[in-house]
């Protein structure tokens, strides 16, 4: 071969060469996102909103995302298993609606007297969440992410006044995750129901109180105007959405489009926490303004020294019934044991010393 036809192969081989690389780099993957909230849900659906928009643009067009809200799939419990079973490549929910189908799940939401939103993703980004929620979802065929946080909840809307624990005997809620469990073990009828269900439960007397998220979201669901009596939270001091990805779509995506998802994602759930804390704020101060007759109640003592014992004695026969579990009981508490005097001589030693009520 002479040194001019190794040079035209060399030029016709380069040139093969990089055009399958320009190939294989436009090539578009689309993602099939069901998400357990309505179309156009506030906070937690612009989440998803916003995922999608990062991810588009970060990817120049390569990494697609298709949204499918609850009035689409029809099942807004089912995300874990459209998920599992590859019906959606990826689903936007909270961890402790499948406390049925894997007890373990609870955790990853939110704990009653757990940790605050900053604490836990301290614990999921730098202690050990994010490798515990991958051991839970890893048996399913699934990656976990946190997928935005609520911070703190209210205790929820109640038709009558709390003034003890006998109140509460057979009171009718809707509470979900371990919440539900330490409710209905001092005495109330627990259930859950979809969000787009709420309202009209409490209506037509189905439940006598419910608990969804805080004054951002609560607000727009018109609870106010049936349930005057508005209580202080204990259950949900840092409500954590999760995403969940089938492992199969994760490994067929290209390592850089694995980041670009990443890093979507968590900029996407930290962005659901501001903005939850930011409309909060100005929905608590149109309640206060708009409807007095809204009354903001703590629940009394002996009602709280009753929920944190049902918590307490829960937690340790959930440590004793699985070794999972106590791991991740155990791996909570310790950090909070570790970051929680930190908290205290920082945020609430502030707070206190603050001259803004």
């Amino acid at each position: 071969m002479t040194l001019r036809s190794m040079l035209k192969t060399t030029t016709l081989l380069l040139s093969l060469s990089l055009a399958g690389t320009t190939a294989i780099a436009e090539e578009t993957y689309t993602l099939r996102l069901a998400e357990t909230w309505g179309p156009n849900y506030p906070i937690l659906g612009d989440t998803n909103r916003s995922l999608k928009a990062m991810v588009e643009k970060m990817s120049e067009g390569r990494l697609q995302i298709r949204i499918d809200s609850s009035n689409k799939h029809k099942a807004p419990f089912g995300i874990f298993d459209m998920v599992k079973a590859g019906q959606y490549d990826m689903g936007h929910t909270a961890s402790y609606y499948y406390k049925g189908k894997i007890p373990n799940s609870m955790f990853f939401t939110t704990v009653p007297f757990g940790m605050t939103a900053p604490e836990q993703y301290a614990w999921f980004y730098y202690g050990e969440g994010f490798d515990l929620a991958q051991k839970v979802y890893g048996e399913h065929n699934m990656l976990s992410f946190p997928g935005g946080n609520t911070g703190v909840q209210m205790g929820g809307w109640f038709r009558e006044e709390i003034n003890s624990l006998e109140d509460l005997q057979g009171l009718k809620m809707r509470t979900p995750g371990f919440a539900g469990e330490v409710m209905a073990d001092i005495g109330v009828a627990v259930t859950n129901i979809p969000p787009g269900e709420l309202y009209t439960a409490l209506e037509r007397g189905t439940i006598d109180a419910l608990e969804w998220v805080g004054p951002a979201l609560d607000l727009p669901m018109g609870f106010h105007q049936i349930a005057e009596y508005y209580y202080g939270g204990w259950q949900e001091p840092s409500a954590e959405l999760q995403w969940l990805i089938n492992k199969d779509t994760w490994n067929e995506l290209p390592e850089d489009l694995q980041e670009v998802l990443r890093v979507a994602m968590r900029t996407a759930a930290y962005d659901m926490y501001i903005q939850t804390m930011h409309e909060s704020g100005k929905a608590w101060s149109s309640i206060q303004e708009e409807y007095p007759d809204v009354k903001f109640r703590t629940f009394p003592d002996e009602v709280m020294e009753a929920l944190r014992a049902s918590t307490k004695k829960q937690l340790a026969e959930m440590a004793e019934e699985d070794p999972l579990t106590r791991e991740i009981i155990e791996s909570q508490r310790d950090y909070m044991e570790q970051i929680r005097p930190w908290t205290n001589i920082s945020d609430r030693a502030y707070l206190n010393n603050s001259d803004v009520e």
